[in-house]
């Protein structure tokens, strides 16, 4: 039915058009003799006629004038008609001259050519042009009632949801007008809806004008802005607010109505938009064989969706989640069809396991993203967190080492600096593994640390998000604890560019911005649910859980920082670590975690970390 309705409308075009070149020719004729056209011009005007449709009617076709949607036609199909048109006429000019001495083509005026120019393109662009310019002067009744929408941000983007709204018959909103920090678009009018004033305006205008409905059009805005646009669209008492997110999309010309969403925790965070080394990053990937552990998980499983983007020839997935890896597989195969893509089952404890993948695939860079991370579970599991973080750590690092691998990247965590929990200290030594491999050429051994991410799976987020749903109340262990946060594609991306970056044995610590208060968080999250904090649903304090922090750092002080070529990236000025004593506390470790002996693995932590303090 739809091939039916198109080829349709193709065919209709095509007779309109062909009724509209031959109407444009005899009155270019009418207008050149002033109402009375002379006989003797009648063979000229249908040998004009017959050319004009020879050239006209497959150049139109050649740039797609017939393959187009005609109540969201735009500029694009008037510039193609402009080339189109021209172009015939081109074809047209030469034609005649080159036939001048024909009796059907000789002496008729030449200006004729140039009003035909103008009255073929007059002509076919208002057919074209017609049903939008109709849905424009008589919208359809009896639908239901648009909500009246103000929109943030007088820019590209704004000018794109506005044409997108205004041609579609279906948008549920009625755009009313702009407000925009920008001085000189203060007054002016963009598709007849004026700029009413600033963003702090939004209130004012929401009251005077019936506002109902906010859409933020500001794609490369910082957090800072889209926060003063959502907080005073909130003051305003509005309810419905949405976003335009993708700078990409804005660029490639793809913003409408379809792009909007709702407003997310990611757009309030803080952060500024990130620069990456995309060129490096695709350098270091491409073509070789790409190791990923952990990569079920929300750090494992982006870190695999960013890596495939720089098509390395072999991405090997592994992690014991089954069904994870099973998700993720499935959703690269989509996105990429042509990625050679590897899906392994494996515990990182195996040794006998993780030599056969290594014998068999010889991975030149890992990414070792497996680990147990959830601070409460591992103080009661001390004995899983060392066999897991450490030793299954220790296998993998050994493994690239033996295996020639180019370059191996740990993921650690904030958690590592003066840790205070049982997960935090085996992350510390899982970097002083690194830094002493890092000694026994080749293989160069880097770790990355970064806070907490937003909506990996059992951080604070999506615990608060369930709650909300429940309407239960949401529980914050204390209101000055405070943590970083930094979205997942944001961390991930960082992890390759410091992998680039890496020349071996350094600790690479992400820029993670300003810590937010966990109160601060929750209070948002319920807000963007579209409740009230303390009424719809209440904030509750708690003690914090074992091994937690108040507030957690990026460094310890006599570790210092030295700034790198990117501005989110830093490399951490660490101790050397003794080798001997470190491989003497393994041993110990190794020992306590196999008899279960909790008391043995935080004496020996604290041996081998002497700033771990177990709480």
């Amino acid at each position: 039915m739809t091939n039916f309705i198109a080829k349709f409308r193709k065919i209709l075009f095509l007779i309109a058009d062909v009724f509209l070149i031959c109407l444009a020719i005899y009155f270019a004729f009418l207008l050149r003799f002033e109402g009375i056209i002379p006989s003797q011009y009648f063979s000229n005007i249908w040998g004009i006629i017959l050319l004009a449709l020879i050239f006209c009617l497959p150049v139109f076709h050649f740039l797609k004038l017939y393959s187009f949607s005609w109540a969201y036609v735009s500029t694009e199909e008037l510039i193609s008609l402009f080339k189109a048109v021209t172009l015939s006429f081109l074809f047209l000019a030469a034609s005649l001259f080159i036939l001048r001495e024909h009796p059907i083509f000789a002496g008729f005026p030449r200006s004729i050519l140039f009003v035909g120019y103008f009255l073929v393109f007059l002509f076919c662009g208002s057919i074209r042009f017609s049903k939008r310019i109709y849905l424009r002067l008589f919208p359809k009744r009896g639908r239901k009632k648009k909500e009246r929408t103000l929109i943030v941000g007088a820019g590209n983007a704004g000018e794109q949801i506005l044409r997108s709204i205004l041609s579609s018959e279906f948008s549920p909103y009625l755009p009313i007008g702009f407000v925009d920090d920008d001085l000189r678009k203060q007054k002016v009018s963009i598709h007849g809806l004026k700029v009413f004033g600033k963003i702090k305006d939004i209130p004012t205008v929401v009251k005077s004008r019936q506002v109902e409905s906010l859409i933020i059009a500001l794609p490369s805005a910082g957090s800072q802005t889209i926060r003063a646009a959502v907080g005073n669209g909130r003051k305003a008492g509005l309810k419905k607010i949405k976003i335009v997110s993708s700078l990409s999309e804005v660029i490639n010309g793809q913003v409408g109505v379809g792009a909007l969403r709702e407003v997310k925790m990611e757009d309030l965070l803080g952060r500024e938009p990130i620069s990456l080394d995309q060129q490096s990053i695709e350098n270091f990937i491409r073509n070789k064989k790409v190791l990923i552990t952990g990569a079920a998980g929300s750090i494992g499983s982006e870190l695999c969706r960013q890596a495939a983007k720089f098509n390395p020839s072999l991405l090997l997935m592994l992690d014991q989640d089954e069904t994870g890896i099973f998700n993720i597989s499935q959703e690269l195969e989509n996105k990429f069809p042509r990625l050679n893509i590897a899906s392994l089952i494996a515990d990182i404890q195996d040794r006998s396991k993780i030599e056969k993948i290594f014998n068999k695939f010889h991975p030149q860079l890992v990414f070792h993203a497996a680990a147990y991370k959830h601070v409460p579970l591992m103080e009661i599991h001390p004995d899983e967190a060392v066999k897991n973080n450490i030793f299954g750590m220790k296998i993998v690092a050994e493994m690239a080492l033996g295996h020639g691998a180019e370059k191996f990247v740990f993921i650690s965590t904030d958690k590592a600096i003066n840790p205070t929990s049982v997960m935090g200290a085996t992350k510390r030594i899982g970097e002083m593994i690194g830094q002493t491999l890092n000694q026994k050429n080749p293989t160069k051994f880097i770790s990355v640390r970064f806070g907490n991410v937003l909506n990996s799976r059992g951080s604070v987020i999506p615990i608060f998000k369930e709650q909300i749903r429940k309407r239960e109340p949401i529980k914050v262990t204390h209101s000055e604890m405070r943590r970083y946060f930094m979205t997942t594609p944001e961390a991930c991306l960082l992890v390759l560019q410091a992998g680039v970056m890496g020349q071996g044995g350094e600790v690479f610590v992400l820029d993670m911005g300003d810590p937010l208060r966990i109160i601060d968080l929750a209070r948002e999250l319920i807000r963007l649910s579209g409740l009230e904090p303390d009424k719809d649903i209440p904030i509750v304090f708690t003690e914090p859980r074992p091994g937690e922090k108040f507030f957690e750092e990026i460094l310890t002080a006599e570790e210092g920082t030295i700034a790198t070529q990117n501005q989110k990236i830093f490399m951490a000025k660490l101790s050397k670590v003794e080798e001997e004593k470190l491989n003497s506390g393994l041993e110990k470790l190794k020992t306590a975690a196999q008899n279960q002996d909790r008391e043995s693995i935080i004496k020996t932590l604290k041996t081998l970390i002497p700033t771990y303090v177990n709480g």
